[in-house]
């Protein structure tokens, strides 16, 4: 992927949004429950809201209907286009500069590559998280609120938006920055290179050196899926910092630092894998169709450029 001698940065830029927007729309209320899972603290008697990954599915869909299960992803599908553009092109890319003079790219050079990737996409990545988890969270906190006999104001993205611009300007859509790129950086050093070895060991289309549809599909399941597991203690970490609203009596975190050791101190090294079951579920699909996209060549054939 993206070490052709030929490189258009545009039809790679097309084909990473539209898989973002179809792979979102897809897994969404997985990423939702993955969220509600990950922020939920256990109480001092071992009391939790939610028990298991579908305990949160059914208690989500009760209480707030089938279209509560897509709170949040208006932000999401409107920013994750430019994310996924960046995070796939910027790879393909790099990958390309970095290939060697005999065609030959190294494991550390994809690593680099992927890496780089990650690192370019935070831009987007951090305010879209920021209030996507937000929005997520927004439905465990009220209904936490609720049990304690207490209402909690409902809000939007754009009222979230306004308040975090007019108190803090532009660096408000930034919290979590750190956490983000320590979790996308590390995703995509384990990602691209795992995608790329595994691409390169299925059958190839007849006349071509391409992998087969199937085979790169699986490919971006299974290394997505690896890769999400491995960066889940970050992706824990990330969604605790960035989740501004806090349910009465939830502890609160002061960087990433504090935020692993008060995880640690108070739920144990568990709590890191918290959602891994659900991110591993949502990102496998996600990667899966974002590779299904590249192979189908569909900016390609917007553009009339043949594959």
């Amino acid at each position: 992927m993206g070490d052709n001698k030929q490189f258009s940065l545009l039809p790679k830029i097309i084909n990473g949004g539209i898989a973002g927007i179809i792979g979102v729309s897809c897994v969404f209320p997985l990423d939702l429950v993955k969220t509600r899972l990950q922020n939920q603290q256990i109480g001092p008697n071992g009391e939790r809201m939610y028990k298991s990954m579908f305990d949160c599915f059914k208690k989500t869909y009760k209480a707030e209907g089938y279209f509560g299960m897509y709170r949040g992803s208006a932000v999401n599908i409107l920013l994750i286009t430019p994310e996924k553009a960046i995070k796939l092109a910027a790879n393909d890319f790099f990958r390309h500069h970095l290939t060697t003079s005999n065609g030959k790219l190294p494991i550390s050079r994809q690593m680099a590559a992927g890496g780089l990737a990650g690192l370019c996409q935070i831009i987007i990545t951090t305010p879209m998280e920021l209030l996507k988890i937000q929005m997520q969270d927004a439905g465990r906190v009220a209904a936490a609120a609720a049990a304690a006999g207490k209402k909690v104001e409902k809000t939007s993205a754009t009222k979230l938006t306004v308040q975090l611009l007019k108190k803090h300007g532009i660096l408000g859509l930034y919290k979590g920055t750190a956490a983000t790129a320590l979790r996308d950086v590390s995703f995509s050093v384990v990602y691209f290179p795992l995608f790329a070895t595994l691409n390169d060991l299925g059958p190839r289309k007849e006349g071509s050196d391409e992998a087969v549809f199937w085979c790169s599909f699986l490919s971006g399941c299974v290394a997505g899926s690896t890769a999400a597991l491995f960066v889940n203690p970050f992706d824990v970490v990330k969604t605790r910092l960035q989740a501004l609203t806090k349910a009465e009596g939830e502890r609160s975190y002061n960087g990433i630092m504090d935020a692993i050791i008060k995880t640690m101190k108070y739920e144990g090294p568990t709590a890191f894998f918290k959602g891994g079951a659900c991110r591993m579920i949502v990102i496998a699909p996600l990667f899966g169709i974002a590779q299904t996209i590249y192979y189908l060549g569909v900016a390609e054939t917007m553009l009339g450029i043949k594959k």
